[in-house]
């Protein structure tokens, strides 16, 4: 018998884990998908600079006083934002997510739309708010790029790497959404009045009703945690388990929306990375 190498067993066993990380990441996806995605998200980044993130223009024109810069720009000794610069990123930002969605330079275009749109929400959240909902969206707009033209009706691994970046982004901002809540409330947060805090303070008339509701709302507050924590499941599951998962995560944001008004759409629209879009018809 021929004798086995030591090691020889360990070292297959590492082969074989590190092709399924390889193909769990790059195994080609339908190049259309990130097409129908480019359009959305591109979209998107026009409706929120007017609808969302729409104060960065006011920022241009108030005392630089109220200038509180986050963490990059921060570093980045980034200085507070003057009228001219305001108008003209949002001309630019507006003119290069236009051709981005059309699909015309999608690198050119799109390089342009990540780097000046993450500037527009370093502008907006250095006045006292940052908004988490936006992580998958940045992410979204540093990776579209990289998958180049997207035309036709093949598969490709940029497609796949694409799609799995900003698939791991939205999840990333559930489980780090759970991990703030333990980190900074502790084990009793889910016990605490989170919840009746937040209805009482800006709930709408559903959230008027749930208030006098206390332990459902101890409940929903274990729900959310749970949810969120095992939210990384849904990156590794298919077909009905996958769909289930979504629909969850969708009615919680409806849910959210219907009761306080904050609604979470970027990182919604992300969740379109998990939806076959390549199954849009052309003409639509």
């Amino acid at each position: 018998m021929t004798a086995v190498p030591a090691g020889y067993a360990p070292a297959r066993a590492e082969s074989q884990a590190a092709a399924r990380v390889v193909a769990w990441w790059f195994a080609p996806q339908p190049v259309r998908r990130v097409a129908v995605l480019r359009a959305v998200v591109y979209a998107f980044v026009v409706f929120d600079m007017f609808m969302l993130v729409n104060d960065v223009v006011p920022h241009g024109y108030a005392s630089a006083d109220l200038y509180r810069p986050i963490l990059i720009p921060r570093l980045l000794g980034l200085p507070a934002p003057t009228p001219a610069y305001v108008e003209t990123l949002r001309v630019v930002l507006v003119v290069a997510a236009v051709t981005a969605a059309t699909g015309r330079l999608p690198r050119a275009a799109g390089w342009v739309v990540a780097v000046a749109y993450l500037d527009w929400v370093f502008l907006g959240f250095s006045y006292g708010k940052v908004d988490h909902d936006h992580l998958a969206l940045v992410v979204a707009l540093f990776v579209l790029p990289l998958a180049g033209r997207a035309r036709g009706e093949g598969s490709s691994e940029a497609a796949a790497w694409t799609l799995r970046c900003i698939q791991v982004a939205a999840v990333a901002t559930y489980f780090l959404s759970a991990y703030a809540k333990i980190r900074h409330g502790g084990w009793g947060w889910p016990n605490s009045a989170t919840f009746a805090w937040a209805l009482s303070r800006r709930g709408t008339w559903l959230g008027d009703q749930l208030l006098g509701y206390p332990r459902l709302l101890v409940a929903s507050q274990w729900g959310l945690l749970v949810m969120e924590f095992l939210t990384p499941l849904i990156l590794f599951v298919r077909g009905r388990a996958l769909a289930c998962g979504l629909a969850l995560l969708v009615a919680f944001h409806a849910m959210t929306y219907a009761a306080i008004e904050i609604h979470f759409l970027p990182t919604v629209v992300c969740l379109l990375a998990f939806v076959p879009l390549e199954r849009v018809r052309r003409r639509a």
